[in-house]
């Protein structure tokens, strides 16, 4: 199995957008409200916008894209703005492998934060296993950062 996390083109943004849809309206399992997702979850212009601004990047096994993940560097601290993966491969272990390849992508980074809605229990419980720390609470989300040697 050849699993490999790259940057996404735009040519990659319209199966990134399905994927996306996919992949968060199925949190309605882990005690999401109704579907739905983070603002441009499900819009192509959106997707194609983060691919042509380098934010855009995606997940593959053997070629074929199963997730994808909206990044912002800022110096030596990289926001993890989203990450997803298809659910037909959910619990398989590639969520923890994206972030893993992510932490590899950027070595010099010493500071990762992300956010993720205080409901969802998946990924809530996901980041701390990850070695995230909760920094605070707010407006319905919680907030982690994760601390690296750089």
């Amino acid at each position: 199995m050849s699993v490999r996390f790259t940057k996404a083109g735009t040519s990659d943004a319209l199966v990134l957008n399905a994927i996306s849809k996919r992949a968060f309206d199925s949190d309605v399992a882990v005690g999401a409200p109704a579907k739905g997702g983070p603002p441009g979850y499900m819009s192509l212009k959106f997707h194609m916008k983060m691919a042509r601004s380098g934010h855009l990047f995606k997940l593959t096994e053997n070629g074929l894209i199963i997730g994808g993940a909206i990044l912002f560097l800022n110096r030596d601290t990289l926001n993890i703005g989203r990450i997803f993966i298809d659910p037909a491969h959910h619990r398989k272990g590639f969520g923890t492998r994206m972030m893993h390849e992510i932490e590899k992508l950027f070595p010099d980074v010493t500071s990762f934060s992300l956010d993720t809605p205080v409901w969802n229990r998946r990924t809530n419980s996901f980041y701390t296993k990850l070695g995230y720390a909760e920094v605070k609470r707010s407006e319905g989300f919680v907030y982690y950062s994760k601390i690296t040697a750089g």
